[in-house]
Protein backbone atom coordinates (compact mmCIF):
# COMPACT_ATOMS: atom_id res chain seq x y z
CA UNK A 1 0.00 0.00 0.00
CA UNK A 2 1.33 3.45 -0.93
CA UNK A 3 2.63 5.55 1.97
CA UNK A 4 0.23 8.36 1.11
CA UNK A 5 -2.80 6.06 1.58
CA UNK A 6 -3.64 5.97 5.30
CA UNK A 7 -6.82 3.85 5.03
CA UNK A 8 -7.84 1.33 2.40
CA UNK A 9 -10.74 -1.07 2.09
CA UNK A 10 -10.74 -3.98 -0.34
CA UNK A 11 -14.09 -5.42 -1.45
CA UNK A 12 -15.55 -4.51 1.96
CA UNK A 13 -18.92 -6.23 2.32
CA UNK A 14 -21.59 -6.51 5.02
CA UNK A 15 -24.69 -8.66 4.70
CA UNK A 16 -27.62 -8.85 7.13
CA UNK A 17 -29.63 -12.05 6.56
CA UNK A 18 -29.33 -11.82 2.80
CA UNK A 19 -29.54 -8.01 2.58
CA UNK A 20 -26.28 -6.49 1.33
CA UNK A 21 -25.80 -3.19 3.18
CA UNK A 22 -22.21 -2.62 2.01
CA UNK A 23 -21.26 -4.19 -1.30
CA UNK A 24 -17.57 -4.65 -2.19
CA UNK A 25 -16.59 -1.08 -1.33
CA UNK A 26 -13.03 -0.10 -2.22
CA UNK A 27 -11.98 3.08 -0.43
CA UNK A 28 -8.58 4.76 -0.53
CA UNK A 29 -8.19 7.68 1.87
CA UNK A 30 -5.10 9.82 1.30
CA UNK A 31 -3.06 10.98 4.28
CA UNK A 32 -3.67 14.65 5.09
CA UNK A 33 -6.89 14.88 3.05
CA UNK A 34 -10.57 15.39 3.82
CA UNK A 35 -12.52 12.51 2.25
CA UNK A 36 -16.33 12.64 2.24
CA UNK A 37 -18.66 9.66 2.06
CA UNK A 38 -22.05 10.73 0.69
CA UNK A 39 -25.16 9.13 -0.72
CA UNK A 40 -28.96 8.99 -0.39
CA UNK A 41 -30.56 7.68 2.80
CA UNK A 42 -29.97 3.94 3.14
CA UNK A 43 -26.89 4.03 0.90
CA UNK A 44 -24.74 2.26 3.53
CA UNK A 45 -22.65 5.21 4.76
CA UNK A 46 -23.09 4.66 8.52
CA UNK A 47 -22.76 0.88 8.12
CA UNK A 48 -19.47 1.52 6.34
CA UNK A 49 -18.33 3.68 9.27
CA UNK A 50 -19.37 0.95 11.71
CA UNK A 51 -17.26 -1.56 9.77
CA UNK A 52 -14.21 0.73 9.77
CA UNK A 53 -14.38 1.15 13.56
CA UNK A 54 -15.35 -2.51 14.11
CA UNK A 55 -18.72 -1.81 15.72
CA UNK A 56 -19.74 -4.27 13.00
CA UNK A 57 -17.75 -7.22 11.63
CA UNK A 58 -17.42 -7.40 7.84
CA UNK A 59 -18.95 -10.40 6.08
CA UNK A 60 -15.96 -10.32 3.73
CA UNK A 61 -13.22 -8.02 2.49
CA UNK A 62 -10.30 -6.25 4.15
CA UNK A 63 -9.58 -3.02 6.03
CA UNK A 64 -6.00 -1.73 6.05
CA UNK A 65 -4.74 1.17 8.16
CA UNK A 66 -1.20 2.44 7.54
CA UNK A 67 -0.52 -0.77 5.68
CA UNK A 68 -1.66 -3.07 8.53
CA UNK A 69 -4.63 -5.41 8.10
CA UNK A 70 -6.98 -4.36 10.94
CA UNK A 71 -10.01 -6.35 9.72
CA UNK A 72 -9.99 -8.67 12.75
CA UNK A 73 -9.02 -6.08 15.39
CA UNK A 74 -11.30 -4.86 18.19
CA UNK A 75 -12.65 -1.27 18.41
CA UNK A 76 -10.23 -0.59 21.30
CA UNK A 77 -7.20 -1.74 19.28
CA UNK A 78 -8.26 0.38 16.32
CA UNK A 79 -8.73 3.43 18.56
CA UNK A 80 -5.24 2.89 19.98
CA UNK A 81 -3.88 2.93 16.43
CA UNK A 82 -5.32 6.44 16.09
CA UNK A 83 -8.64 5.86 14.31
CA UNK A 84 -11.04 8.01 16.36
CA UNK A 85 -14.73 8.48 15.60
CA UNK A 86 -17.29 11.08 16.58
CA UNK A 87 -20.97 10.18 16.38
CA UNK A 88 -24.10 11.71 14.83
CA UNK A 89 -25.46 12.60 18.29
CA UNK A 90 -23.38 14.81 20.54
CA UNK A 91 -21.84 12.65 23.28
CA UNK A 92 -20.38 14.98 25.89
CA UNK A 93 -20.81 14.66 29.67
CA UNK A 94 -23.53 17.28 30.29
CA UNK A 95 -22.86 17.94 33.98
CA UNK A 96 -19.09 18.21 33.76
CA UNK A 97 -17.52 21.50 32.82
CA UNK A 98 -16.27 22.07 29.30
CA UNK A 99 -12.69 21.81 30.59
CA UNK A 100 -13.44 18.59 32.53
CA UNK A 101 -14.90 16.97 29.40
CA UNK A 102 -11.61 17.46 27.56
CA UNK A 103 -9.63 16.38 30.61
CA UNK A 104 -11.52 13.07 30.70
CA UNK A 105 -10.54 12.45 27.07
CA UNK A 106 -6.91 13.29 27.88
CA UNK A 107 -7.02 10.84 30.83
CA UNK A 108 -8.25 8.12 28.52
CA UNK A 109 -5.26 8.70 26.27
CA UNK A 110 -2.92 8.48 29.27
CA UNK A 111 -4.54 5.25 30.46
CA UNK A 112 -5.46 6.68 33.88
CA UNK A 113 -9.24 6.87 33.40
CA UNK A 114 -9.93 4.35 36.16
CA UNK A 115 -7.47 5.62 38.78
CA UNK A 116 -10.31 6.57 41.13
CA UNK A 117 -8.04 6.71 44.17
CA UNK A 118 -6.13 9.70 42.84
CA UNK A 119 -7.31 13.16 44.01
CA UNK A 120 -8.83 15.48 41.42
CA UNK A 121 -5.89 17.85 41.93
CA UNK A 122 -3.64 15.24 40.28
CA UNK A 123 -5.49 15.89 37.02
CA UNK A 124 -4.58 19.57 36.93
CA UNK A 125 -1.42 18.70 35.03
CA UNK A 126 -3.76 18.10 32.08
CA UNK A 127 -5.40 21.53 32.23
CA UNK A 128 -2.86 23.35 30.05
CA UNK A 129 -3.28 20.85 27.21
CA UNK A 130 -7.08 20.86 27.69
CA UNK A 131 -7.13 24.65 27.36
CA UNK A 132 -4.98 24.43 24.21
CA UNK A 133 -7.52 22.04 22.68
CA UNK A 134 -10.43 24.27 23.70
CA UNK A 135 -8.66 27.22 22.12
CA UNK A 136 -8.29 25.23 18.88
CA UNK A 137 -12.10 24.92 18.66
CA UNK A 138 -12.83 28.46 19.97
CA UNK A 139 -14.20 27.26 23.32
CA UNK A 140 -11.52 28.48 25.74
CA UNK A 141 -13.83 31.24 27.05
CA UNK A 142 -16.43 28.56 27.93
CA UNK A 143 -14.00 26.34 29.91
CA UNK A 144 -15.74 26.74 33.30
CA UNK A 145 -19.29 26.36 31.93
CA UNK A 146 -21.20 23.09 32.36
CA UNK A 147 -21.45 21.34 29.00
CA UNK A 148 -25.25 21.18 29.32
CA UNK A 149 -25.33 24.99 29.03
CA UNK A 150 -23.65 25.06 25.61
CA UNK A 151 -25.62 25.55 22.40
CA UNK A 152 -25.92 22.47 20.18
CA UNK A 153 -23.26 23.73 17.77
CA UNK A 154 -20.82 24.43 20.59
CA UNK A 155 -21.47 20.96 22.05
CA UNK A 156 -20.35 19.55 18.71
CA UNK A 157 -17.28 21.78 18.87
CA UNK A 158 -16.57 20.37 22.34
CA UNK A 159 -16.91 16.86 20.96
CA UNK A 160 -14.37 17.82 18.31
CA UNK A 161 -11.98 18.92 21.09
CA UNK A 162 -12.44 15.61 22.95
CA UNK A 163 -11.78 13.75 19.69
CA UNK A 164 -8.58 15.77 19.20
CA UNK A 165 -7.53 14.91 22.77
CA UNK A 166 -7.22 11.29 21.64
CA UNK A 167 -4.51 12.40 19.16
CA UNK A 168 -6.18 10.89 16.11
CA UNK A 169 -4.27 10.02 12.98
CA UNK A 170 -7.60 9.54 11.23
CA UNK A 171 -10.76 11.34 12.39
CA UNK A 172 -14.07 9.79 11.37
CA UNK A 173 -16.82 12.41 11.60
CA UNK A 174 -20.38 11.10 11.36
CA UNK A 175 -22.77 13.87 10.25
CA UNK A 176 -20.88 16.68 12.04
CA UNK A 177 -23.41 19.38 11.05
CA UNK A 178 -26.63 17.39 11.43
CA UNK A 179 -29.49 19.36 13.01
CA UNK A 180 -27.65 22.70 12.99
CA UNK A 181 -28.72 26.16 11.92
CA UNK A 182 -26.70 28.11 9.35
CA UNK A 183 -24.51 29.92 11.90
CA UNK A 184 -23.51 26.69 13.68
CA UNK A 185 -22.92 24.91 10.35
CA UNK A 186 -20.51 27.67 9.30
CA UNK A 187 -18.71 27.49 12.66
CA UNK A 188 -18.26 23.71 12.50
CA UNK A 189 -17.22 23.90 8.84
CA UNK A 190 -14.43 26.33 9.75
CA UNK A 191 -13.36 24.22 12.74
CA UNK A 192 -13.15 21.04 10.64
CA UNK A 193 -11.05 22.91 8.07
CA UNK A 194 -8.79 24.20 10.86
CA UNK A 195 -8.24 20.88 12.67
CA UNK A 196 -7.86 18.96 9.39
CA UNK A 197 -4.83 21.06 8.44
CA UNK A 198 -2.54 18.52 10.13
CA UNK A 199 -4.76 15.43 10.13
CA UNK A 200 -6.74 13.10 7.90
CA UNK A 201 -10.54 13.28 8.02
CA UNK A 202 -13.13 10.83 6.69
CA UNK A 203 -16.62 12.24 7.06
CA UNK A 204 -20.21 11.27 6.37
CA UNK A 205 -22.16 14.45 5.65
CA UNK A 206 -25.55 15.31 4.11
CA UNK A 207 -24.97 19.05 3.75
CA UNK A 208 -23.67 19.42 0.21
CA UNK A 209 -22.34 22.96 0.70
CA UNK A 210 -20.17 21.62 3.56
CA UNK A 211 -18.96 18.74 1.39
CA UNK A 212 -18.28 21.05 -1.55
CA UNK A 213 -16.23 23.49 0.53
CA UNK A 214 -14.22 20.91 2.53
CA UNK A 215 -13.75 17.61 0.72
CA UNK A 216 -10.70 16.86 -1.42
CA UNK A 217 -12.24 13.57 -2.55
CA UNK A 218 -15.86 12.36 -2.47
CA UNK A 219 -17.06 8.77 -2.60
CA UNK A 220 -20.75 8.38 -3.47
CA UNK A 221 -22.51 5.24 -2.25
CA UNK A 222 -25.80 3.90 -3.54
CA UNK A 223 -27.41 0.67 -2.31
CA UNK A 224 -24.17 -0.13 -0.47
CA UNK A 225 -21.93 0.08 -3.56
CA UNK A 226 -19.63 2.80 -4.89
CA UNK A 227 -21.48 4.84 -7.51
CA UNK A 228 -18.81 7.45 -8.19
CA UNK A 229 -15.61 8.91 -6.76
CA UNK A 230 -13.54 12.02 -7.35
CA UNK A 231 -13.37 15.73 -6.58
CA UNK A 232 -16.64 17.61 -6.04
CA UNK A 233 -16.64 19.31 -9.45
CA UNK A 234 -16.48 15.93 -11.17
CA UNK A 235 -18.87 14.01 -8.91
CA UNK A 236 -21.56 16.74 -8.83
CA UNK A 237 -21.87 16.62 -12.64
CA UNK A 238 -22.08 12.82 -12.85
CA UNK A 239 -25.55 11.95 -14.29
CA UNK A 240 -25.76 8.73 -12.22
CA UNK A 241 -25.10 10.69 -9.02
CA UNK A 242 -27.69 13.35 -9.86
CA UNK A 243 -30.26 10.63 -10.64
CA UNK A 244 -29.48 8.81 -7.37
CA UNK A 245 -30.11 11.93 -5.32
CA UNK A 246 -33.29 13.04 -7.11
CA UNK A 247 -35.36 16.13 -6.24
CA UNK A 248 -34.17 18.57 -3.58
CA UNK A 249 -30.93 16.74 -2.79
CA UNK A 250 -29.95 16.74 -6.45
CA UNK A 251 -30.57 20.50 -6.61
CA UNK A 252 -28.36 20.92 -3.52
CA UNK A 253 -25.70 18.75 -5.12
CA UNK A 254 -25.58 20.86 -8.29
CA UNK A 255 -25.97 24.20 -6.52
CA UNK A 256 -23.49 23.84 -3.63
CA UNK A 257 -20.42 26.04 -3.60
Amino acid sequence: MSDDIILETRALTKEFKGFVAVDKVALKVRRGSIHALIGPNGAGKTTCFNLLTKFLTPTSGQILFEGHDITAETPAHIARRGVIRSFQISSVFPHLSVLENVRVALQRRLGTSFHFWKPESSLRQLDARALELLHSVDLDSYAALQAVELSYGRKRALELATTLAMEPKLMLLDEPTQGMGTEDVDRIRQLIKKVAASRTVLMVEHNMSVVASLADTITVLQAGATLAEGPYEQVSKNPAVIEAYMGRAATELKGAH
